[in-house]
């Protein structure tokens, strides 16, 4: 029997599958489907007119630089940032064959400013093109120098930086391993770093967090076995970790943190790390889930928002505690708003008449201070809780973040009555506390006296942290800076001989792994967060004597 559709009706399309499926053809179906659904009508011209330029609008725009052109002479890069920074190393760094001929005993050698840029690396690096070739050491640095330099090329290229993409929280049977990078970024579910660039780009920006995650989270690196950690450092992270966690077998939940004291982490010296996008620290708080986190940033080069900002969060507060404190009081008048209006009209001429901030600011021995960071929607200011300019986001339900641009010392009387060592614990990021003085003061040796027994800088700091015998974990960019650090507190007073180790000094497993390059010297690099050691205030147990 011969089966034709020629004139079968939508009906008998049932009946039909059931008694001729042996002998139609197996897309005959399909394509009357196809048919039917490409039936125009006029108004569909109309949406897919809206559907094309949608999808042009979407697509991504075309890199500046291509990835195999990333390498520019500093002079000749297409951003003007990277130009002025040539020009600010130009005008800083010495020629390191004219510093070594005057070093050698040349005094009429006098050091010359470089003006040559390395054609290989593309840095100023040289006076001269002669003494460019002449310098045989130059070779040793200028692989990493190139490297730096199209890393910053590479940011500023245009691409999609895939690096950058965040994951969500975490799932209920996922684990997260802190061995290193590459198992963290595995198991923590980020996108394939497939290349050296992507994993520097992506360390820089997570090594404040993850390395404050790195200490703290019962998954660490930093193990008894490993000599990483003493027996009284196991005894503090244990009091950390019973708040950051729950009990073995319980989940973690948001719901397990209910009646938990929040947990606040205090970085002080905060520079760089208090300009981080808020949605960098949420990655934090999506590593401890059963528990909120309130990171405050306290220091005097700490970024907040611009003034104006500021001053519009200030007159927010105080309208919303004068409503608060008179409920039954009008709101203000229409000649009130006339008359505040002129004063904003005021303010606009006089922040235009500031001169234009140079793109780039040399780095030469302490870092600028960050730009302003932009309001969040929940932003507030702290100025009354802190009596310093300061502010508070609640980002996220589990993490809450305050920077204070003050000093600790300053802010130490209002939190010394709250500090507990199971929910409290300070981090210092590269304090530089075997450096001299930027006061230039001088024991009665003679010595330059080191900024952990300077009163202007750490000196009255570290006691009042050890006082309170809560966790103090420091950070160093390079193993010399880390052995200065060490040093520098057998000296000190207050410190020397009143603390217990917590975590021994050693490297960080979750450092940089960009090399960040001086203003000042070109040959000076180092990798920030490198290494890592913390310590505690120094435990008395008291025995009863019995005669």
């Amino acid at each position: 029997m011969a089966c034709s559709f020629t004139a079968t009706s939508a009906r008998s399309l049932p009946a039909l599958r059931g008694r001729c499926s042996a002998r139609l053809p197996r897309n005959l179906l399909a394509k009357q489907r196809i048919s039917r659904d490409q039936t125009r009508t006029f108004l569909s011209l109309f949406k897919k007119f809206r559907a094309d330029s949608q999808t042009q609008s979407a697509a991504p725009p075309r890199p500046i630089l291509a990835q195999d052109n990333l390498f520019h002479l500093f002079s000749k890069s297409p951003f003007p940032a990277v130009r002025e920074r040539g020009e600010a190393i130009k005008k800083l760094a010495p020629c390191p064959v004219c510093a070594s001929s005057h070093a050698q005993g040349h005094p009429h050698v006098t050091p010359k400013a470089v003006k040559f840029e390395c054609p290989d690396c593309g840095w100023p690096t040289h006076c001269s093109e002669e003494h460019w070739e002449a310098d045989k050491e130059h070779q040793r640095f200028c692989g990493r120098l190139r490297e730096a330099s199209e890393d910053e090329h590479d940011l500023r290229s245009g691409r999609k930086m895939r690096e950058f993409e965040m994951p969500g929280p975490l799932d209920y049977d996922e684990t997260v391993s802190f061995s290193n990078w590459d198992i963290f970024w595995y198991t923590r579910g980020f996108p394939s770093m497939d290349t050296e660039r992507m994993r520097r780009h992506a360390s820089k920006l997570l090594t404040y967090p993850m390395t404050i995650a790195s200490v703290l989270h019962q998954n660490s690196g930093l193990t008894l076995s490993n000599q990483r950690v003493t027996p009284e450092g196991i005894r503090s992270l244990a009091a950390l970790r019973s708040t950051l966690h729950v009990p073995p077998g319980a989940p973690e939940t948001e719901e397990a943190g209910v009646g938990k004291p929040v947990f606040r982490i205090f970085i002080l010296g905060a520079r760089a790390e208090s300009s981080l996008p808020p949605h960098v620290w949420e990655q934090l708080s999506l590593l401890f889930p059963s528990v909120s986190l309130h990171v405050h940033f306290i220091g005097p080069q700490v970024s907040l928002p611009k003034p104006e900002d500021l001053e519009k969060m200030k007159t927010k507060a105080a309208q919303t505690a004068a409503s608060a404190a008179k409920p039954e009081e009008e709101a203000p008048s229409s000649h009130s708003n006339e008359t505040a209006s002129p004063t904003s009209e005021e303010v606009k001429p006089a922040a235009s008449a500031e001169p234009p901030k140079p793109t780039y600011v040399p780095n030469i021995y302490q870092p600028p201070t960050p730009d302003p960071i932009p309001i969040q929607k929940h932003t507030r200011s702290s100025v009354s809780v802190y009596g310093a300019p300061s502010y508070t986001v609640p980002y996220a339900r589990q993490i809450s973040i305050t920077g204070i641009q003050a000093s600790y010392t300053d802010v130490h009387p209002a939190l010394f009555d709250s500090l507990d060592p199971y929910s409290d614990v300070f981090f210092l990021f590269s304090p530089g506390l075997g450096f001299p003085s930027a006061s230039g003061a001088l024991t009665p040796a003679g010595e330059p006296v080191l900024q952990i027994s300077s009163p202007t800088e750490w000196g009255d700091t570290l006691p009042m942290l050890l006082q309170s015998k809560c966790s103090v974990f420091v950070t160093g960019f390079s193993p010399a800076d880390v052995e200065r650090d060490v040093r520098a507190l057998a000296q000190a007073e207050g410190v020397a001989g009143e603390f217990d180790w917590v975590v021994t000094p050693g490297e960080n497993a979750f450092g940089s792994e960009k090399w960040e390059v001086a203003d000042f010297d070109p040959r000076v690099m180092v990798k920030t967060n490198w290494g890592i050691w913390g310590i505690r205030g120094k435990r008395r147990d008291i025995r009863e004597w019995e005669q």
